[in-house]
């Protein structure tokens, strides 16, 4: 049995893990890219991939440079040079077709600054409990992730001594997902390696933030926004997350209150998001 789900992909000279889910080839229907968050991995998207398979949906996850069990990538690890990988990605599998791109978390800046700065034909956005560039804006936000940094940095040291293993019994897999995907998540989230790919894409947060605020999405590009948790005392950020969607002439917004920001993409509530991707795929057929 493969130490991992998926496989590696040569970029030039060096490999990203990737999962592929659902049918061979769905002409009909782009690709659907997902885009994990800091400290995640392609093992994240196991319940929607799953679901979206169901669906006669084809998908795509990957371990960005340096986290689960892709090879690290030059430095410095911000969005730019995520996209380039996912850009290179692409192209090594010969996908030439539209793409629809899902975010989680900080993965929601990487797809915003790819559907800014790249030429592939994009279908549209499904940002998942998403960073946007305006949480620099919020009371405290840009100290937040200054901490958050710092905190990443202490625990990319300490894993080398080991110190991530009895951790990821605990928090290794918030999602709830099953089976071999939540084993291996447990597993990558022990990792020193990762801990220090992790590290080195959140210290770069604010300047891959900075390039992802530039300017505007199109209004003419579907934009879906689903978040979790409740609306009360967290008013502030709710309206952050909804801006995309709200810019766009083909928004959809859907808050799923009981749910977490990890397990948002479990068992429990991962159908939201596809839900999501459904009015994507509606919006960009007409």
């Amino acid at each position: 049995m493969s130490a991992f789900r998926g496989e590696k992909i040569d970029i030039g000279g060096r490999s990203l893990r990737v999962v592929r889910a659902g049918p061979a080839e769905t002409p009909a229907h782009p690709l659907i890219v997902c885009e994990h968050g800091a400290f995640g991995c392609a093992s994240d998207w196991a319940v929607v991939q799953e679901k979206l398979a169901a669906r006669g949906l084809r998908s795509l996850a990957y371990d960005r440079a340096g986290l689960g069990h892709s090879d690290a990538g030059p430095e410095p690890r911000d969005g730019r040079a995520i996209n380039d990988d996912l850009d290179a990605l692409l192209g090594a599998l010969r996908e030439t077709g539209p793409i629809l791109l899902v975010g989680h978390s900080m993965g929601g800046l990487m797809v915003r600054l790819f559907a800014l700065e790249r030429d592939r034909p994009l279908t549209g956005l499904v940002l998942v409990d998403a960073v946007t560039p305006d949480v620099f804006s919020l009371p405290g936000g840009p100290s937040a992730i200054r901490g958050f940094g710092r905190v990443l940095q202490v625990v990319s040291h300490g894993a080398r001594f080991g110190l991530m293993v009895p951790v990821s019994f605990i928090s290794g897999n918030l999602i709830g997902l099953p089976g071999q995907a939540g084993a291996e998540k447990r597993r990558i989230h022990a990792s020193a390696s990762h801990a220090h790919g992790a590290a080195a894409e959140v210290v770069q947060w604010p300047r891959t933030s900075e390039m992802a605020g530039a300017i505007e999405l199109p209004t003419d590009l579907p934009v879906a926004v689903v978040t979790a948790g409740p609306h009360r005392g967290r008013a502030a950020l709710k309206a952050i997350q909804e801006k995309p969607a709200n810019h766009s002439r083909a928004g959809f917004i859907e808050h799923v209150p009981p749910s977490s920001h990890a397990n948002l993409l479990g068992p429990r509530y991962a159908d939201a998001i596809v839900r999501g991707v459904d009015h994507v795929l509606q919006a960009g057929s007409r």
